[in-house]
């Protein structure tokens, strides 16, 4: 028989991704822990928490023993937030008498009295109203209370179990000031949210948070960038590829030019990959930059991520060769957008790039270059895992996809800052040569998964109307190298 149990209730954060991330929401008439060190984002999630109740109707109860009702206020109004009348702050704060003399106890813990007098405030404070939806803020004072492991888990079960007797929804918030290695609410709560912040060598500080525990709930695993900005938290649920798939035709994109067609074998493959390799001052952007023309001109949609030159020069160059950038963008053909690694995440950067090629229906994205997407990233062994997610997502979605790389140096010996050669569909090699006293360029596709190429290196020049191919270069050997040699007819007149 098919299950006839009922739907749960969940209940939204307000924070779009991070429902996306559970799934769903929060499941009603459970206890939840949200936990991070100081500055982590906890009484920002609480906030856009209850928030969100109130926008469905819901009363919300936020009973701080940390902060003061002026500073909760104070922070929500940073974001441009005014506190709802459903929402109700209750500041449980030691009385100044605690503070004088008299009232310090000689033969019981002072502790013993605050402790139970803080729970005891704690439910005749829910009691007064009984609202649906619950914060604690925060465990670290009820730990302190208590001074030991067994009374602080006595306290946070009694508390769970009055809150579920009374069907409340309950964020329960921990700054972390314990030992890394106490996990007594862990145990005893039905889904715990971790909130961390990592300081890059340079740049502003990167945060990402992972559902560490939903009980009887799928959820999505894993670290998902998040930022905090004016209006909440924003998070970025890791890409999966897997999950989103577009039916196209993979037909040949022509890039506008003849002879760089026919060393392609016919052009780029529509949702394929490009990877096009070579050191600075090659032309990759501009190459890339063929590409985006051709598309427009064939009526679709594109979009440009650039991380390495400033738009307004990319714009003044590209127009001294024949491309109106400016013209594309302003009739929203192009989407042209420059990011900054240094303030950028991974996760936002793929959120961002996901955005527009869904919202715009790009069907040729360029990322100009990976190098910039490299200095985005805090651990450099997830690059190539955030790189493959992107690249099978906008395969999926139909999409062409250029990434251009810088190799260090310029001849001779080059090496790239990522190999990523083998994700790529399709590599397009750019090199300088020198050859008979002048420095020279060379072009040539070294791997294409999508249908046949040619195996000839061609000569190119950059000139006034952009990229000039030429014929194949049949006498020289080692043009890859960077140290090519004179062989053939021309060699052997030059030996006579």
């Amino acid at each position: 028989m098919p299950d006839q149990s009922p739907t749960p209730i969940r209940h939204l954060t307000g924070i779009a991704g991070l429902d996306d991330v559970l799934m769903g929401g929060l499941r009603a008439g459970h206890v939840f822990l949200v936990e991070g060190y100081p500055g982590a984002g906890k009484t920002t999630v609480a906030l856009q928490y209850l928030l969100e109740g109130a926008k469905q109707g819901n009363r919300g109860l936020y009973i701080t023993l940390s902060e003061t009702e002026q500073e909760l206020r104070a922070g929500a109004q940073s974001h441009g937030w005014a506190i709802a009348p459903l929402v109700e702050i209750f500041e449980l704060t030691p009385s100044e008498g605690m503070l004088e003399a008299g009232q310090q106890q000689s033969l019981l813990y002072s502790s013993d009295l605050e402790l139970g007098e803080t729970v005891r405030t704690i439910i005749d404070t829910f009691e007064r109203t009984k609202p649906p939806l619950v914060v604690v803020d925060s465990l670290s004072e009820i730990r302190l209370l208590a001074q030991s492991s067994l009374r602080y888990r006595r306290q946070i079960l009694a508390l769970k179990q009055f809150f579920a007797r009374r069907g409340a929804t309950v964020l329960l918030l921990d700054d972390l000031t314990a030992e890394e290695s106490d996990r007594t609410a862990h145990s005893l709560v039905h889904g715990v949210i971790r909130l961390e912040h990592l300081t890059p060598a340079y740049g502003a500080e990167r945060r990402r948070l992972r559902i560490a525990k939903y009980r009887g709930q799928s959820f999505r695993g894993g670290y998902h960038d998040f930022t905090i900005r004016t209006g909440g938290l924003f998070v970025f649920p890791r890409l999966v590829a897997l999950e989103h798939r577009t039916e196209f035709v993979r037909d040949q994109r022509s890039s506008g030019l003849p002879t760089l067609d026919k060393l392609l074998g016919g052009g780029l493959t529509q949702g394929s990959s490009t990877l096009v390799l070579g050191p600075a001052g090659t032309g990759k952007t501009l190459l890339a930059l063929q590409f985006v023309a051709a598309a427009v001109a064939r009526g679709e949609r594109a979009a440009m991520f650039i991380f390495d030159e400033e738009e307004g020069l990319l714009i003044a160059r590209a127009k001294a060769i024949g491309f109106d950038l400016d013209g594309m963008v302003k009739s929203g053909s192009l989407h042209l957008e420059q990011l900054d690694a240094a303030e950028l995440s991974p996760g936002e950067f793929l959120y961002r790039v996901r955005g527009i090629v869904d919202g715009i229906q790009a069907k040729t994205v360029v990322i100009d270059s990976l190098n910039g997407f490299t200095a985005a990233m805090p651990e450099e062994n997830a690059i190539v895992l955030h790189l493959h997610e992107l690249l099978q997502y906008l395969n999926r979605q139909g999409a062409t996809t250029i990434l251009t790389v810088a190799q260090h140096g310029l001849v001779g010996d080059m090496k790239a800052p990522i190999d990523v050669t083998y994700v790529a569909d399709t590599v397009i090699l750019l090199r300088y040569f020198e050859a008979l006293g002048n420095v020279r360029r060379a072009i040539s596709v070294v791997k294409k998964r999508t249908g046949p190429h040619e195996h000839t290196i061609r000569e190119y020049k950059i000139g006034a109307t952009g990229l000039i191919l030429g014929a194949p270069l049949q006498e020289f050997q080692g043009i890859l190298r960077g140290v090519p040699t004179l062989v053939g007819n021309r060699a052997a007149a030059d030996e006579g």
